[in-house]
């Protein structure tokens, strides 16, 4: 998909990299989402499909805190208090200890509403508070956005598609649409 330049275009890249995603981590059987099968996003360290959503929940309310103290005029501390972009394997780390103990659906939820809560955002913006100038050195905020939703989300979409095939947990199948089928003969 190309870079949103847009609301409307984030929006979008939003929406559907978060409904590709959720149709992954759909097709997780429930015994398998505590196993830290998955490489981890720190050199050396290996991850569950349910720290994957924690890593998701934690830029994404990450996301939230940067809006919220921006709309509130006090200064963001990127990428977060304690860490520098250099960091970010650290970072991964806390998050996945922060949402650590919370039952897979909970996760599931507190993304969805984390999601849910940005898109609100998103959608109280004009174009040019969005993309009009920068907002984060050289990148605009709705840039900011989607390296921290749509980004990780098809980043963590590729990451579960490789992990399932190598489990060999098999697709679901894609039942045609009524109307769909060649005709016979």
């Amino acid at each position: 998909m190309a870079v949103p330049q847009n609301k409307d275009e984030l929006l979008k890249a939003i929406d559907s990299s978060f409904a590709r995603l959720l149709k992954e981590l759909e097709a997780v059987p429930p015994d398998l989402v505590e196993e830290p099968g998955m490489e981890g996003h720190a050199q050396g360290t290996r991850m569950s499909v349910s720290d994957l959503v924690a890593y998701l929940i934690g830029w994404n309310e990450l996301v939230l805190k940067w809006l919220e103290r921006d709309a509130a005029g006090q200064p963001v501390d990127f990428p977060e208090t304690g860490f520098k972009w250099n960091e970010l394997g650290r970072l991964a780390q806390k998050f996945y200890r922060d949402y650590r103990g919370i039952a897979f659906d909970g996760l599931l939820e507190r993304l969805g509403a984390a999601r849910a809560r940005i898109v609100s955002v998103i959608e109280s913006c004009d174009n040019d508070g969005l993309y009009g100038r920068p907002w984060y050195g050289k990148w605009t905020m709705g840039r900011m956005i989607q390296f921290n939703t749509a980004s990780p989300y098809d980043n963590a979409r590729g990451r579960l598609r490789t992990w399932l095939k190598a489990k060999g947990v098999p697709r679901k199948r894609q039942v045609p649409q009524a109307g769909s089928r060649k005709p016979e003969g």
